[in-house]
């Protein structure tokens, strides 16, 4: 799909099929965010055949943006738009009518600046829209912040292509290919768990804020430092300008006091990381 053609509707089921054929046996529960690309009647179709709860960002047609214009528009105080609604509706050569949700901007004048818009809108005189389909049950609200995550998501990958080299495959071998991609997840997953193991006791998951690979090595690898030897003693001597010195010796007295229990790991904190 990287040639920037648009697959079919029978390519796009070909490949969630095999997307769903690729997942462990254990997964019991399944959800799919996808933007406009995959908007097709074969999608929405292959989705709920495998029990999928899925939500789609619409491709603008004059028949959808006539059912915008003849909405029940309510106002929207949980998201950033000016109002919401949501329809049922059977694009042409769908094989029923389904959930879709939409919100609406008043337009204002532009700014002077090249910006793109932050998603995708549609663009009337009077409004800009985002529209999704979507056969899950939840608040307009919800939905939209859950199709939102992908945009985290995208930044998770572009961090894996560009900091720990993902994007350069090593081998014109598939397997030699795959053995990259796993080593590569293996470091950036090692590294996610490097940052955990440096955080404050009482920190939670809203308070944690994401340290890229690159920040990470600069505050815990790429050191300037001095080994030096000195009547049997081996010391690391850091530079008076590394001012990250008392966390990294938090950081590795605690990798020290990694023991083994039984088949566990003892906690090296007291205090689980709590939601």
């Amino acid at each position: 799909m990287h040639n920037g053609d648009r697959p079919s509707g029978p390519e796009i089921a070909r490949h969630l099929e095999g997307v769903f054929g690729a997942l462990p046996p254990q997964v019991e529960r399944i959800f799919a965010r996808a933007d406009s690309g995959f908007y097709c009647g074969d999608a929405v179709v292959a989705y709920p055949a495998r029990g999928v709860q899925f939500i789609i960002s619409a491709r603008k047609t004059g028949r959808l943006v006539e059912e915008l214009k003849a909405a029940e528009w309510k106002p929207s105080p949980r998201t950033d738009a000016d109002g919401q609604c949501e329809f049922h509706y059977q694009p042409e050569g769908w094989d029923k009518a389904y959930r879709f949700i939409a919100l609406r901007y008043q337009k204002k004048p532009k700014a002077t600046t090249d910006e793109p818009e932050p998603y995708q809108l549609f663009d009337t005189p009077e409004y800009t829209y985002r529209v999704f389909v979507t056969n899950m049950k939840r608040a307009i609200d919800l939905l939209v912040w859950f199709y939102d995550q992908r945009a985290g998501a995208e930044n998770l990958i572009q961090e894996a292509n560009n900091d720990a080299g993902l994007r350069a495959y090593p081998s014109g071998r598939w397997m030699m290919n795959c053995n990259h991609f796993q080593l590569t997840m293996l470091a950036y997953n090692l590294n996610c768990w490097l940052i955990l193991f440096h955080r404050e006791e009482e920190a939670k998951v809203e308070t944690l804020q994401h340290t890229t690979l690159a920040t990470g090595r600069l505050r815990f690898l790429f050191l300037a430092a001095k080994i030096w030897r000195h009547a049997g003693r081996v010391g690391v001597s850091y530079s008076d300008h590394y001012a990250e010195q008392g966390i990294f010796r938090r950081l590795m007295d605690r990798l020290r006091a990694i023991t083994s229990e039984g088949p566990r790991f003892r906690p090296v904190l007291a205090m689980a990381l709590l939601e």
